[in-house]
């Protein structure tokens, strides 16, 4: 209460031209304080009973009391509108900074993705090709397959698409992953040696990892794999067998095969792009043979032998048509 009655006491001072600047400054902190409004509004109807009061004899005071109370308004409203103004250019000034520089990362990130074109790289029969990435990872293509890449590598991820087979040695950037992706599932690395055969005509694809870790994302699965082991994925049933493989990996890169319980439909079509051949099995026979081995740069005929030796398939040429028959 005695709180209220003192800034009463010091508004009627200012009112009746009797302070000290020190009081005038507390003065118009108080009137911008909401909580004084009760005391301006009770100083308000006195100063109007007084007027009415003394008007005729005092009319002096009455427009001294006007005057003051018009430059005091003058002074609040001239100091609001400076501190709001401050507040606004303050505001105003963030906002145009923020702008800017979201507005520079959205543009620049726009002409980025603008001047990015993408190569495709191929290989035909028999045929195999290294390719070196603008990051400095090096893959070597197998025989038919196909890598579509970028001239630059921008955003979070460094990306690829291969259909076909090919043996990655991909540069480490553990803020940018590498990712392969094909038409049954990708690969995630951060700096690795590994190997993807993803032929689309395949029914088996695979991983074969060297060093390092990959991570295989399948539609409906994901799994890790570590130094010597490989994941095996049948496209047909959507089932796949992760298991370790302590040999070589990518032995085709030097001219061998390797088969490890493969459909012999598979083995065909790897001997049609290894050694551009056209092979075709007999229509009334079924072929669910499974073939093993490993060859080691030999001709088509002696690994056509080798099939016959291990399964029971023969095999004879009509024309330019390598025929399997049973």
């Amino acid at each position: 209460m005695t709180d209220k009655k003192e800034e009463k006491q010091k508004m009627r001072r200012y009112l009746d031209d009797m302070y000290v600047r020190e009081e005038a400054t507390g003065l118009l902190d108080s009137l911008r304080n909401a909580d004084n409004k009760e005391v301006l509004d009770e100083l308000a109807c006195e100063a109007w009973e007084e007027s009415l009061t003394y008007g005729q004899t005092s009319g002096t005071e009455h427009e001294k009391y006007k005057k003051e109370a018009r430059r005091l308004l003058r002074t609040m409203e001239h100091g609001k509108r400076i501190h709001i103004r401050r507040i606004a250019y303050a505001v105003a000034g963030i906002a145009a900074i923020l702008c800017l520089v979201f507005g520079s990362i959205h543009s620049f990130r726009y002409m980025e993705e603008k001047s990015i074109t993408f190569a495709r790289t191929s290989t035909s029969f028999g045929e195999k090709k290294k390719v070196t990435l603008p990051d400095g990872s090096r893959i070597v293509l197998n025989s038919c397959s196909n890598l579509r890449y970028p001239n630059k590598f921008v955003g979070k991820a460094r990306t690829v698409e291969l259909d076909g087979e090919a043996y990655f040695e991909i540069a480490r950037n553990e803020k940018k992953p590498f990712i392969v992706n094909t038409r049954d599932f990708n690969v995630r690395v951060l700096g690795t040696q590994f190997d993807i055969k993803a032929y689309p005509q395949d029914e088996i694809v695979s991983v074969d990892v060297k060093t390092g870790k990959v991570q295989v994302d399948l539609p409906e699965a994901m799994m890790r794999l570590t130094a010597q082991e490989q994941v095996l994925i049948n496209t047909l049933s959507g089932e796949y067998n992760k298991r370790k493989e302590e040999k070589e990996v990518a032995v085709w890169i030097k001219g061998s095969l390797r088969f490890n319980r493969t459909p012999i439909r598979d083995v065909a079509r790897e001997l049609e792009r290894v050694y551009n051949c056209r092979i075709t099995f007999t229509a009334d026979q079924e072929f669910n043979n499974l073939i093993s081995g490993e060859h080691d740069n030999q001709s088509l005929e002696s690994v056509l032998e080798s099939i016959r030796y291990i399964s029971g398939v023969k095999h004879k040429k009509e024309g330019e048509t390598i025929v399997l028959y049973k």
